[in-house]
């Protein structure tokens, strides 16, 4: 690879919300990108294609065809994918070359992978994104874990990443966020439960003001707003990360009842979202109501419909 960060290629697995903003600000700065992604393969490709042109961005033809070509890759997919993409890029990888795991995964999900890409002669990297991407976009904060993060902060530094190394120890970052999503995931499932719950019984002015008088920093409102519309969005790749949240409390030898049921109510969302209930997904309209009582009262509708059926 070249001494000039920015002349490396990078490659993206994952062409998704987060795929789609990286590839974006890494080509504002001239960096080569290209990206695999399974949807490529079937009839969701088509605005997949769409981004990848307007923005310059090279589509590989699978795992091994992206590993090929690159010298640093970014694994960015849903979590329960996590083992499999690094297994999928380990028997292509060019020797030396970076791998870093972008996905939320448990520490030890975040192990098996580094065993297959080191296996590889790669040099494997966890990240552990720290907060929503698009806010942030590529200054994102992001936690470096495992024997290669200080050597790749750099690099990725003179690339836009807001990346820090935690520790030369493999998990360390990903167990802190799995443990910040404990909190941030479960309080994204309790305020929409009892917000939806609170509008059933027409109470929901009275539970705000409650909110707010003890956590007055908090604009409840506008906070569940965005909470709903996120959770909408983004309830199943949520629900996927929360199970690995899951797993990550049972490998310190706990029983996650909070993240298991955190994880059901976000599929419980998906799936809504899926029936088409908030709208079609991707039109301008889809989860970007500005009053979280619009989609609570779609929910209660639908909830009274089954109940009379």
């Amino acid at each position: 690879m070249s001494s000039d960060p920015k002349q490396a290629r990078i490659g993206l697995v994952g062409y998704g919300e987060v795929g789609k903003i990286l590839a974006e600000d890494l080509r504002a700065q001239g960096v080569a990108v290209a990206a695999f992604d399974v949807k490529l393969d079937d009839d969701r490709a088509g605005p997949l294609r769409e981004h990848a042109t307007a923005h310059g961005v090279t589509l590989a033809t699978s795992h091994a065809d992206l590993a090929a070509r690159c010298d640093v890759i970014i694994s960015a997919v849903t979590a329960s994918q996590t083992v499999a993409v690094a297994e999928a890029c380990a028997g292509a990888l060019n020797q030396g070359s970076w791998f870093l795991d972008f996905n939320s995964a448990s520490p030890g999900a975040k192990q098996r992978a580094a065993a297959l890409i080191e296996s590889a002669h790669g040099r494997y990297v966890e990240g552990a994104v720290m907060t929503s991407v698009p806010p942030y976009r590529i200054k994102v904060p992001l936690l470096l874990g495992g024997p290669h993060a200080a050597e790749l902060a750099p690099l990725l530094g003179a690339l836009g990443f807001d990346a820090k190394p935690a520790s030369d120890r493999l998990g360390v970052a990903s167990a802190t966020k799995m443990c910040r999503s404990i909190m941030i995931k479960g309080l994204e499932a309790m305020v929409i439960e009892s917000f939806t719950t609170a509008r059933a019984y027409g109470v929901e002015d009275a539970v705000i003001a409650s909110l707010a008088e003890t956590f007055p920093s908090i604009d409840w409102e506008k906070q569940g707003a965005y909470f709903f519309q996120r959770v909408i969005e983004h309830g199943r790749r949520r629900a996927e990360e929360v199970r690995e949240v899951a797993q990550t409390v049972r490998e310190a030898g706990l029983t996650p009842w909070s993240a298991q049921g955190t994880a059901e109510r976000q599929a419980w969302v998906a799936d809504l979202a899926d029936e088409g209930l908030f709208g079609m997904r991707g039109s301008k309209e889809f989860a970007r109501s500005a009053d979280w009582r619009v989609e609570a009262d779609r929910i209660l509708a639908q909830a009274k419909d089954k109940k009379n059926t």
